[in-house]
């Protein structure tokens, strides 16, 4: 083939350290789309952002040069030094991240997912939507390093 064609979408989801709820609800939406920011200024493209006070859910649309891990480092990097500019000491986000792939057919369903995050969670804890998406996507873990 002449030219490369790519669909590599993800759906990213990183915690607090010991998944404290320090994302403030006054401040949330100004942090999701900063870090939409940081995604864009690594030429990713931002599909969605959201969450609620313990953790983060990005839609993210990466390219052939980018490497997820260092993507997810970045996001985590300049957001927490966002944070932290906007008076939240000791904050941290805990080192490890879950990323799924999407298939283009179920953007829409994971961005309607991801933009019902607050809603979500008064019905199910982290914890329980994390082991159903690692079971979903078929992601061998060892649960004493789970948590």
């Amino acid at each position: 083939m002449p030219s490369t064609h790519l669909s590599l979408h993800y759906h990213i989801i990183f915690c607090t350290k010991g998944r404290r709820r320090t994302i403030a609800e006054n401040w949330r939406e100004d942090l999701h789309a900063y870090i939409g920011g940081i995604v864009r200024d690594i030429g990713a493209i931002a599909e969605c952002m959201g969450g609620p006070g313990d953790h983060v859910h990005a839609l993210v649309g990466l390219r052939a040069t980018h490497m997820l891990a260092d993507a997810v480092r970045q996001m985590k990097r300049g957001s927490s030094t966002w944070i932290h500019q906007h008076g939240v000491n000791k904050f941290a986000w805990q080192e490890g991240y879950g990323a799924f792939t999407v298939s283009p057919s179920q953007l829409n369903r994971v961005q309607r997912y991801i933009e019902n995050q607050v809603e979500h969670h008064r019905k199910k804890t982290f914890e329980e939507e994390y082991l159903e998406l690692l079971h979903l996507s078929r992601v061998e873990f060892d649960e004493r390093y789970l948590w």
